[in-house]
């Protein structure tokens, strides 16, 4: 895992979703690398390619066509060599059941998708500087749900 850099993906099927994404952490001053995929299939595809950089973070959209972010999150969370990466449900469902059962599955926050972009901006630079050795050690529902 590089150190110089927070490596960044997010899966989304929503290409304006994933512009704002990357025009937010262009403007953020902190230092990222930022990849984006547009659907489930795409990320596992690069994911569990051998030469593949896994990512810090991982932002995952839960309605994506092929296969949704609930898929996607089983999947990684099958397998250890995932283990160290963050995983944020990022999604316009504010749904009780789609928040618990994400984190059933293991995801360490749930984002509600914001709709104007001075508050993306702030969401997503709240996500990155998370210290998540600390905040996934005693997870629970209470800090799983990030509050605008």
């Amino acid at each position: 895992m590089n150190k110089d850099y927070i490596h960044i993906i997010l899966a989304d099927d929503d290409e304006d979703d994933r512009m704002f994404f990357t025009d937010a952490f262009d403007e953020l001053k902190i230092n990222t690398k930022v990849n984006t995929f547009n659907d489930g299939v795409e990320l596992m595809n690069y994911l569990n390619h051998p030469e593949a950089v896994l990512p810090n973070v991982l932002f995952l959209d839960l309605n994506m066509p092929r296969k949704n972010g609930l898929e996607c999150l089983s999947e990684i969370k099958r397998d250890a060599k995932f283990n160290d990466i963050a995983i944020a449900i990022f999604s316009t469902s504010s749904s009780e059941e789609h928040i618990e059962e994400t984190f059933v599955q293991g995801a360490n926050i749930y984002i509600k998708k914001p709709s104007d972009f001075n508050t993306l901006k702030k969401v997503l630079s709240d996500v990155v500087t998370i210290n998540w050795q600390y905040h996934t050690s005693g997870l629970n529902k209470d800090n799983f749900l990030l509050r605008l």
